[in-house]
């Protein structure tokens, strides 16, 4: 018998699960703010994304891969992490093959999951509506939009961001950490090659990092605290492309801002539960991350995966042994990277001195080679849980 499932966000996540239910006898309500026009051809947030191999197999699966510009999609084959001024470089590649993952933009992404949901006959969209209400029952659901309409259904998805108002409306806490930062996140054009390899800094007052794209293109992404971003937000873009190539220090020549900033307040996220009676929480809903590790999408579109597989099929797919055993595997698959994410954030912005050879010691720590071969394995996606 077919049952309706409700998404509340199409955001990467939400319409990761719905297409997932592709082909499913499931109805999918599919609920999101935005107007349908924004989410077939979503605008450039200056977004990233260091897709993992996994991710980009779950991709390919759900047919999504297929319609990212393939020269949109860059080779990531190296990450090293630095800290201050220090020479040393803990330097992180993958166990076999050529590539870590792969570099693509947000809005690409966004775009082809979109461009895939809108095909299916099993999905229903109410866009540029939002949700004022949401209950559950012991066996139905039921979500009040702003227009006055009324949707029942079998099962709530909450997948509406890490601040998210539905996760709020089903009384499940979440452990939220403000870092009183800023992500800046620009695209320059530069004259030596970066070789397909990220760098990150911990520098004193700020993080720096370059993420490779094209011959010649990097994302640039700088974290400084917020009253530092509200001042560089305001320069002229000449005056942010001097103080960008000071930050870089002239490792990639002379750098050119190729678009102006976009600016992210940054803070984790960890909600209490991931499941509730007829109900359960994916992608930044559940698990917020922060871009050092560059694991959020990761996380969102494994869990939107492996819920879509658990319900798909299932007769009943608020069924709560089913949304238990999705809530205990995601967390086992997301808690000790968050927690590791969130202590090394901690320990590498620590700018007192008694800090400093911690982080240097963490840093050698890393490179040992079996530590390194796991931290390579977890960066390429090739052994999830």
């Amino acid at each position: 018998m077919s049952k309706t499932i409700i998404v509340v966000g199409a955001g990467p996540a939400g319409l990761s699960l719905a297409r997932g239910l592709a082909g499913s006898a499931h109805r999918v309500v599919l609920i999101e703010p935005q107007g349908r026009e924004a989410l077939a051809d979503p605008l450039p947030d200056g977004r990233e994304i260091a897709l993992t191999l996994r991710s980009a197999e779950i991709l390919r699966g759900l047919g999504v891969w297929q319609r990212i510009p393939q020269d949109e999609v860059y080779p990531l084959r190296e990450a090293r992490v630095k800290n201050g001024a220090s020479p040393f470089a803990l330097a992180i590649g993958p166990d076999k093959g050529d590539a870590l993952g792969h570099m693509v933009s947000n809005h690409l992404i966004r775009r082809a999951l979109f461009a895939a949901v809108a095909e299916q006959s099993n999905v229903e969209l109410h866009c540029g509506r939002k949700v004022v209400s949401a209950k559950t029952c012991p066996r139905s659901v039921e979500v009040a939009l702003d227009d006055g309409s009324l949707l029942r259904g079998d099962l709530l998805v909450a997948a509406d961001s890490r601040f998210s108002d539905t996760r709020v409306m089903l009384g499940i806490d979440a452990s939220v950490e403000r870092f009183g930062h800023t992500m800046m996140v620009a695209r320059i054009a530069h004259p030596k090659p970066h070789g397909g390899v990220a760098t990150e800094w911990f520098d004193h007052g700020r993080t720096v990092a370059l993420l490779p794209l094209a011959e010649g293109m990097s994302s640039l992404v700088v974290t400084v605290p917020d009253a530092e971003a509200k001042r560089i937000k305001a320069m002229p873009s000449l005056e942010i492309e001097s103080l960008f190539a000071g930050y870089l220090g002239g490792q990639l020549g002379q750098i050119a801002l190729v678009t102006r900033p976009t600016h992210y307040p940054l803070a984790m996220t960890y909600a209490n539960r991931f499941s509730a009676p007829r109900a359960v929480l994916v992608g930044d809903t559940a698990v917020g991350m922060h871009p050092v590790t560059a694991h959020g999408f990761n996380f969102g579109l494994l869990g939107a995966n492996r819920l879509a597989e658990l319900i798909a099929k299932a007769p009943d797919p608020g069924a709560m042994r089913l949304l238990r055993r999705y809530a205990l595997r995601h967390r086992l698959a997301t808690l000790p990277l968050y927690q590791a994410t969130l202590h090394i954030v901690r320990l590498f912005t620590d700018e007192r001195r008694r800090a400093r050879p911690v982080r240097s010691a963490v840093l050698r720590l890393g490179a040992l080679p079996p530590v390194r071969q796991v931290m390579g394995m977890l960066l390429s996606g090739k052994r999830a849980a």
